[in-house]
């Protein structure tokens, strides 16, 4: 399937017709600004790690985000548990290797994961090559690249303070699988969350000092973005 700005204004307005449940376990530092870009996208995010629930409020969800930046005893186990449950399913779910490159146990950890089949994953350069996945990639930097088998699309979008604001990173693992909610063919939706993103860290830049305005407008660029925003500025190669 070719993927062109039009192909992705039409998936953020599925996205917020629908409303997807997204369940993200991720990061503790970044859970408020998923949570809160997952609603200014436009889909509905759950964060729970208890062990005890996360089957029933996982399993309620359209999709799953499973972030190692956090990796205490319950975010192990949950993220095992919500796992399983979405591999049995056929529900996506978006893994998120964080520093996998730096500590064994986390790479020890995302290889595992892998064997369960997430629809995409959603790494920087250094991560990707240390576990080295299969499938569908959405590799992030200041040209994002969504690649699958002979397929390999680029996304120039973005602004460097995306990398001065904690938690931007976490933030695309978590809205790339709000886009597999509602779109099936995992390179257009990792094409969807860069170009996305990206748009709206250049719209929330124009608007901004510096980071710390930065932050702020960011979620209001991701309510606002529309399908003319997508048309005359997404830059896909």
């Amino acid at each position: 399937m070719m993927t062109s700005p039009a192909i992705v204004a039409d998936v953020l307005a599925r996205l917020r017709a629908t409303r997807p449940r997204v369940h993200a376990i991720t990061n503790t530092v970044v859970q408020t600004r998923t949570a809160d870009g997952l609603t200014a996208l436009g889909a509905v995010p759950s964060m729970t790690v208890d062990p005890e629930e996360i089957a029933e409020v996982a399993g309620a969800a359209d999709a799953l985000l499973v972030n190692l930046g956090t990796l205490d005893r319950d975010r192990r186990t949950a993220i095992a548990m919500a796992v399983e449950h979405f591999a049995r399913s056929s529900r996506p779910f978006v893994l998120d290797p964080v520093k996998c490159d730096i500590a064994s146990r986390r790479l020890v950890l995302a290889r595992e994961f892998l064997t369960q089949g997430p629809a995409l994953v959603r790494a920087n350069a250094a991560e990707m090559r240390a576990l080295s996945p299969a499938g569908a990639r959405l590799e992030t930097g200041a040209v994002d690249v969504v690649s699958q088998a002979s397929r390999r699309i680029e996304v120039a979008n973005g602004h460097p303070w995306l990398a001065d604001v904690t938690g931007t990173g976490c933030l695309s693992g978590a809205m790339a699988a709000a886009f597999l909610a509602v779109e099936p063919d995992p390179v257009v939706a990792g094409v969807a969350t860069a170009v996305v993103l990206g748009l709206a860290a250049e719209i929330a830049a124009e608007r901004s000092a510096g980071p710390g305005t930065f932050s702020v407008h960011l979620l209001d660029a991701l309510a606002t973005l529309s399908a003319d925003h997508i048309l005359e500025r997404a830059r896909i190669a």
